[in-house]
Formats: C-alpha cells, structure tokens, sequence
C-alpha cells in the first residue's frame, strides 16, 4: 500500500531538486516511489503539475514496439509501427496513474503563489536514511495518509534531521 505525502517548498526548483534526489534514492534502493509530482501555483494563481514521466511518450514507445512486431507479421512493419505509436500516445495521453490530477489540484490551491509542493506516493522507504538525504532542502509537510501516530513520528524525525543540518 502506498502512502502519500506532500511537502510544501518555497519554489519549483526546490521541489524538483527534491524529486531528483528522491529518484537516486530510489536507484540505491533506499526509497520506492510510486509516483512524484511537483505541484506549483504561480504567481497569477494558476496551478501548473509537472509530471516525472509522459505517459504520451511511453505509450507512443510501447504501440511502436507493438505495432513493429504485429506489422511485421503482414510484411509492413514500418505502417505497423507508425500505427501502433500513434494508438500507444492516445492511449498513454488518455491514462493516468500515480496522485489523481483533481487532488494535485485542489492541494495546489493551498500554496502561496510562487511556492510549490512535491507529492510522493511511497510504497516503501528506510526513513532513517532518506530524510537526512532530503531534510537539508527544508520544506514543511502539508499533508500525509499515514496515520497520525505515524504522521507525528515522520514531522519529530524530519525536524530532528533539519536540526542536525544547522
């Protein structure tokens, strides 16, 4: 089961420099995400989501492959994969996975304009290592599924760490 939360930072480029982290994090197996997405409300207060991955371009890449392989079966496997990458980005544009859009949107409008937020589905972490990794970014925590137990748990520990870094 994956838990969501959601970090407020005073702009984009500190969320996204968090996500960045998190991402190599997960490549040392220290953290397993879900989804990461970085929500900013600007300063007109229009909310913008920046996604860490383009379903549109895995699916054109997916319905290419799909699609080559089928058409060489009928002996054109170039239209197999022009078809198939055109069917693959409708599909990948039309899906969604991760935090719901709607929600993303609507904690967005939460922010002060110009800050940003990163929201994190985590399916598994080892919290004693991530957060002295990511703590030195600041941020403050603005929303969790956890329970308030362990809710309460992660805000001693991530200002333990902050503490530590002055």
């Amino acid at each position: 089961m994956s838990h969501l939360i959601a970090v407020a930072y005073p702009d984009v480029a500190t969320a996204q420099a968090v996500r960045g982290r998190l991402t190599e994090l997960q490549q040392q197996n220290l953290i397993t995400l879900e989804d990461a997405v970085v929500v900013e409300r600007r300063q007109d207060g229009k909310i913008k989501l920046h996604q860490a991955t383009s379903m549109t371009g895995l699916g054109a890449s997916s319905g290419a492959l799909w699609g080559g392989l089928i058409g060489m079966l009928f002996f054109m496997p170039l239209f197999g994969m022009a078809l198939g990458a055109a069917a693959g980005a409708a599909s990948g544009a039309m899906s969604d996975v991760g935090v719901d859009d709607d929600f993303m949107r609507q904690l967005a409008t939460r922010l002060e304009p110009g800050t940003a937020a990163l929201l994190a589905l985590v399916v598994r972490s080892t919290p004693d290592k991530v957060i002295p990794e990511i703590s030195s970014y600041g941020g403050h925590i603005i929303q969790t599924s956890l329970s308030n137990e362990a809710e309460a748990h992660l805000r001693e520990t991530v200002q333990a760490a902050r503490a530590g870094h002055q």
